[in-house]
């Protein structure tokens, strides 16, 4: 608390005068060393400073949770040397310009390679990067698109500077739910579209087609926020106004009798494609 008091005081006093400084707080454990005090910890606080802005001060999850003060919460960013994302609130409710860490994003980390897909990776992110604002990947269950989505996304998280977020919709059945769900995903309080705005950010809206009567109200949002991107997974086309389908096919022969061997251990073989073939090389069957 007393670090939060000296950052709000140190700014105020800095106000009125030409020069701006950046703040990051942290709580953890550093370690003394000859130089002074060094560690993880120390490296995390440096990096969470040196996102802000001039004015601005941020604090890590671990300070928020200590403290009872007016915060903004900026969501998961990944810093650099740092594997996992971290959360970033800042200290009272002013606006400033976007984190400068290297992406926010809450996209899974698949702990499975991915394998084949390489023409198909390449055209989602060419439809998208060339002006698609709603693109669908359809196909039928186990075909991969999931994994093709989540792999795109990816690929473009340095482009879109406010977030790229990944809204699992599976376990939903009201589609009067999704935009809710979409709402507390990236953190929206007061409305969805009134958040989003102009922000530039990518959604990857997992598994739609239960939920497929939110298709015309996910169009009118993107109408309304010219800087969103909505990359769909679902079973059936949207068929609102702007749709861009993707059909996602099965794998490539080669690609996956890789796969099955990249997943069992075993060696291709003549039996393993004829396999994979009468699986129609769908992934998830292989």
């Amino acid at each position: 608390e007393g670090a939060v008091a000296a950052a709000t005081e140190g700014q105020e006093g800095l106000r009125s005068g030409p020069i701006r400084v950046r703040i990051g707080l942290h709580t953890g454990t550093p370690h003394l060393g000859p130089e002074g005090y060094v560690g993880e910890d120390v490296h995390k606080g440096a990096r969470i400073a040196a996102a802000a802005h001039g004015g601005q001060v941020v604090l890590s999850r671990e300070t928020r949770e200590q403290v009872e003060v007016e915060i903004t919460d900026l969501g998961e960013h990944r810093l650099k040397d740092f594997d996992e994302p971290v959360w970033i609130f800042q200290l009272g409710t002013d606006r400033f310009p976007p984190l400068k860490t290297i992406s926010n994003t809450n996209l899974p980390r698949p702990a499975s390679s991915f394998v084949g897909r390489e023409r198909e990776l390449r055209e989602v992110v060419a439809r998208l990067r060339d002006g698609a604002r709603l693109l669908t990947l359809t196909g039928p269950g186990g075909s991969g698109k999931t994994r093709l989505a989540i792999e795109a996304a990816s690929e473009l998280i340095p482009e879109h500077r406010n977030g790229t977020f990944w809204v699992e919709l599976a376990p939903i059945r009201d589609p009067a739910l999704v935009a809710e769900e979409v709402a507390r995903t990236v953190g929206a309080r007061d409305g969805l579209a009134e958040h989003i705005g102009e922000r530039e950010m990518l959604l990857l809206l997992d598994n739609l087609e239960q939920v497929v009567a939110a298709a015309p109200e996910l169009a009118t949002l993107v109408e309304a926020c010219p800087n969103l991107k909505l990359l769909v997974t679902s079973r059936e086309v949207l068929r609102v106004r702007g749709e861009v389908e993707y059909r996602v096919p099965p794998l490539a022969d080669p690609e996956a009798v890789e796969l099955f061997g990249d997943r069992s251990g075993l060696e291709a073989d003549e039996d393993v494609a004829a396999l994979c073939q009468r699986l129609d090389n769908l992934p998830l069957a292989v």
